[in-house]
């Protein structure tokens, strides 16, 4: 198929399934023009994933377009925000009908589900790499920053962990899944479910948060550098899911990938005594597995407990520098 970028822009990007009030200009000018609501703060996340680096040339575009708009979903959801608007800049090496159609589907099964609407972005020939900007929105003043911890406040995850490593695993030996149990951690690996109804819940009784993107271990430590603290944590109370105790082969080899894991995409988030006790009915109406890990203290760093002794399993998250 042949064309120009404007070609592509109206075939792949201009119709789509959400069509938000608050967006004056969309696709097809200078940039896009949106509506604030009153008494708000915008809250912008950009991500980029690059072939080779955060997923295979080959891997299905469906996949790789959910795990692409889901990380930026869950970067607000960690800061408590509603998503709204998103740009799309997409760099291609060639034409692929295929391939597009199959993004498409993907990114607009997601931002349908969230009620994001596309409103513009830019496509390029090149190496392929998706580069994504979220905006969304939040009450004046109630933002979750990393910043909020002290020391007594409950350290908590939504979800499960270790599951993406595993999935990565399986995706990284190029062999297709062999058993159900690959095939299930391999699609954890790609469909992530953003906390963002979670994020929002915890407005009200977190004292901080983020979402483990680079690994329970790296992610932790910008909290506790941010806020002055440390924390204890406790791997044996880790939350494993069964795929992953099986494929891992014991519960310290599942701590161990859950504690290290990348592009989990769950919250990481610390609760004040204060407010422990109302956490469970703020989250009751998003259905979301919570799971106390630990607990902030003065100091610095995290001492990790496994049963009941400190252990130094010299665990590392991920580092897009390192080689």
């Amino acid at each position: 198929m042949a064309g120009n970028e404007f070609d592509l822009i109206n075939r792949y990007f201009k119709a789509q399934p959400v069509g938000r009030k608050d967006v004056v200009l969309g696709i097809g000018d200078d940039a896009a023009v949106i509506t604030i609501p009153e008494n708000s703060q915008l809250v912008v996340t950009t991500d980029t994933m690059v072939a080779g680096n955060h997923f295979l040339p080959d891997a299905d575009p469906v996949k790789v377009a959910h795990k692409a708009l889901a990380s930026n979903l869950s970067d607000l959801a960690a800061m408590g925000a509603i998503p709204a608007w998103c740009s799309l800049a997409l760099t291609i090496p060639t034409v692929d009908e295929v391939w597009l159609k199959g993004f498409c589907e993907g990114f607009y099964k997601l931002s349908e589900y969230y009620h994001v609407q596309l409103i513009g972005g830019d496509t390029t020939k090149g190496p392929l790499s998706i580069t994504i900007t979220l905006q969304g929105f939040i009450p004046a003043g109630k933002a979750i920053c990393r910043h909020g911890a002290n020391a007594g406040d409950w350290l908590y995850v939504t979800g499960n962990l270790g599951d993406s490593a595993a999935g990565l695993d399986v995706i990284l030996r190029g062999n297709s899944p062999s058993n159900d149990i690959e095939n299930t951690l391999l699609n954890r690996h790609y469909y992530s479910t953003p906390r963002v109804l979670a994020g929002q819940a915890l407005r009200s009784v977190a004292s901080a948060a983020l979402d483990i993107s680079d690994g329970l271990i790296a992610d932790l430590g910008h909290i506790l550098k941010a806020s002055g603290v440390s924390a204890v944590l406790n791997a044996n109370e880790l939350p494993l899911s069964d795929e992953l105790l099986q494929y891992a082969g014991s519960r310290e080899a599942a701590a161990k990938l859950a504690l290290r894991s990348g592009e989990e995409y769950e919250l990481c988030f610390t609760v004040p005594e204060s407010h422990r006790g109302a956490l469970d009915a703020a989250l009751a109406h998003t259905n979301t597995p919570v799971t106390c890990i630990g607990q902030i203290r003065h100091g610095e760093g995290i001492n990790v407990m496994w049963e009941e002794k400190e252990v130094d399993w010299s665990l590392s998250g991920w580092d897009h520098f390192s080689s």
